[in-house]
């Protein structure tokens, strides 16, 4: 089995910063992909940002240029820092990870419990 736990979330004023992290944990032999995704209420859940185990990026269009999604291969942890933040970025923030978990095994999918981040404006 396998756990991802998010940590950084919290409430930040328009302009501010924030640094979500996603650790994982338990039996992985590789994490081929890692994402942010966020949910607002009334919303579908979309994805911000993903990085693949070497290194490739993309970024929701909404947040380039004020996201970066980064990853310690070594920690199996993700990291997202969000710099002008608005409030338009208010929501639930959930980390996704694509994970083999034996070596011969096909990636299983993973999702966090969630972290809020609620911009102010």
């Amino acid at each position: 089995q396998v756990q991802l736990v998010e940590s950084g979330g919290g409430l930040v004023q328009a302009g501010g910063s924030l640094r979500l992290s996603c650790a994982a944990s338990g039996s992985i032999v590789s994490i081929n992909y890692m994402g942010w995704y966020r949910q607002a209420p009334g919303k579908q859940r979309e994805l911000v940002a993903g990085i693949t185990i070497g290194g490739s990026t993309n970024h929701a269009d909404s947040v380039k240029g004020r996201f970066t999604i980064s990853r310690d291969n070594a920690k199996n942890t993700v990291y997202l820092q969000m710099n002008s933040l608005k409030p338009e970025d208010t929501a639930m923030y959930y980390c996704n990870a694509l994970v083999r978990v034996t070596p011969l095994s096909g990636v299983s999918d993973y999702w966090g419990q969630g972290t809020q981040v609620t911009v102010s404006s």
